[in-house]
């Protein structure tokens, strides 16, 4: 029986002060390599002070994204994978503020975690550390939260937000869409970071060896084809927009093409995406074949090859294919807009996607 007297510490409790502010010391030149015009403060304040002026912007618009990895994550725990989530964190994030026309300035994250130990909170903040340099932010500050109770042995979440700032005027609508644009898609480097919870159901009843070779791939062990980070586009992506090349840019996320190009559409623009003008991975091949999945399925749920879409005047396509094949992208025609309800529509003839004969899909509104 305890003894009423005894004096309880926050340690007893499960938390330690000492591994959180061992963590700020280790992740703090981590920060630091991602300074930036603008960003100046050190990490350990209440919060990160930014200066636009200094950014080199007259007359910004801010703009701010949030997102988490989703249970990609729990691949990561599962099998210790810690180094590269980081990077998706970030991706989610910038991608979300290039397509309208944001440069992406800081960067904060949340990491919380049951106990803190073995270093993967240093592991997944070198990655957060990473995304930031590719996509020219700062890390600025974070929260990392020891929560006893909370989170099983091992199981650790992540959320990240960022703020963007685009001159007054600049900012990408959608506005500037219209039939006859052409739509070129960006390679995706791998399932970025949706669909996992259909990724891990489809490990678990198949009972895939995710240790081993992939099938499609015997260079690569299918766990590190799976977790293959999200593709980060802003330093490809913003000398195209501060140009004035690119009428509309859309982030293939969760919904995928099907629903996700539509949100940059104006009314009276129907985007036609024809999936027989580019070859499908063999990564989402794998998945389709492992999970019988409907062609019209693969178009709302992965993003099929294309982690971004961009709307383009015709005049333009050569100028901005070759720029962004400079910019080391892969570049792929995927259809175009033209006039009707708004929304879209994804096809493809007998054999792409595995399709039994003809299809189509469509997402309107």
């Amino acid at each position: 029986m305890s003894d009423d007297k005894s004096s309880y510490t926050y340690a007893d409790a499960g938390v330690s002060i000492d591994a959180g502010n061992a963590l700020v010391k280790a992740i703090a030149p981590l920060a630091k390599a991602t300074a930036r015009p603008g960003a100046t403060s050190e990490l350990g304040g209440f919060g990160g002070f930014f200066d636009p002026k200094a950014a080199g912007y007259e007359d910004p618009l801010l703009v701010a994204a949030n997102d988490g990895v989703g249970t990609k994550l729990k691949l990561a725990i599962d099998y210790d994978r810690h180094d590269t989530v980081g990077i998706d964190l970030v991706a989610m994030c910038v991608n979300d503020l290039i397509v309208q026309g944001a440069e992406p300035l800081f960067f904060l994250d949340y990491f919380a975690t049951g106990k803190l130990e073995n270093g993967v909170a240093e592991r997944v903040v070198a990655g957060i550390a990473e995304g930031c340099k590719q996509a020219g932010c700062a890390l600025i500050g974070g929260e990392t939260a020891e929560m006893p109770g909370m989170y099983a042995a091992g199981d650790y979440d992540l959320a990240g937000f960022c703020v963007g700032a685009v001159e007054r005027g600049e900012q990408l609508t959608g506005d500037a869409v219209a039939a006859g644009d052409v739509l070129l898609g960006l390679a995706s480097s791998g399932v970025h970071s949706n669909g996992y919870s259909l990724v891990r159901r489809l490990a678990r009843d198949k009972g895939w060896k995710l240790d081993r070779p992939a099938l499609f791939d015997q260079e690569r062990l299918l766990i590190d084809a799976l977790i293959e980070p999200t593709r980060i586009y802003v330093a490809s992506l913003l000398p195209l927009i501060r140009d004035g090349l690119v009428h509309g840019l859309a982030h293939i996320t969760g919904g995928g093409l099907l629903e996700n190009i539509p949100r940059i559409l104006p009314k009276g623009a129907h985007a036609r995406v024809d999936a027989d003008l580019w070859q499908q991975p063999m990564l989402m091949a794998f998945l389709q074949a492992q999970g019988n999945i409907e062609p019209e399925e693969m178009a709302r749920t992965f993003n099929c090859g294309v982690g971004m879409v961009l709307a383009v005047a015709q005049a333009n396509v050569e100028a901005v294919t070759q720029r962004l094949e400079d910019a080391g992208e892969t570049v792929v025609h995927v259809g175009q807009i033209e006039e009707g309800q708004r929304g879209c529509t994804v096809r493809g003839s007998q054999g792409t996607w595995s399709g039994q004969a003809d299809w189509e899909a469509s997402h309107l509104g």
